[in-house]
């Protein structure tokens, strides 16, 4: 389970006196506690955990963005490293061509032939990708793809 694998390293970084890893660590466990109490679970399964996951590693990565060149050199280090450590737990992502091929396959099976057909294939290609590929790759290619027929 990812909660476990984060919990063991927690412990690891507290252990190796990594004060940062098990800071954000430590921040990302209660994230997902939050979230468990929230759905009344015990315990998250692994892909709600892995969700979670995600929407913080693309909030760190809007926040970098947002800030970027008027950033202070320590803010800018301690989000990659923040980012990195997410990426560790997350899949690994899909290439651009690897999602352009879901995208073909899914137009081709449910037969989208217009813009209009977008939403469905956006829901099969996600339900497809998953956590592999994040929506707005997926919504840039499914359009260039309708828009071309």
């Amino acid at each position: 389970m990812v909660e476990d694998k984060i919990y063991k390293d927690y412990v690891e970084a507290l252990k190796s006196r990594n004060k940062e890893k098990a800071d954000f660590l430590s921040f990302v466990r209660a994230e997902l506690q939050n979230s468990a109490i929230a759905l009344k679970k015990n315990a998250l399964e692994d892909n709600e955990a892995l969700s979670i996951l995600a929407k913080t590693k693309k909030r760190l990565e809007d926040a970098k963005a947002t800030v970027g060149i008027n950033a202070k050199g320590d803010f800018l280090e301690k989000t990659e490293k923040e980012i990195a450590i997410l990426s560790e737990y997350l899949p690994k992502a899909l290439t651009e061509d690897e999602v352009s091929a879901v995208v073909e396959e899914t137009v081709k099976a449910l037969g989208a032939s217009s813009i209009k057909d977008m939403g469905r294939v956006m829901k099969e290609v996600l339900a497809k990708v998953g956590l592999k590929a994040d929506s707005k790759t997926v919504s840039d290619l499914v359009k260039k793809r309708l828009s071309s027929h």
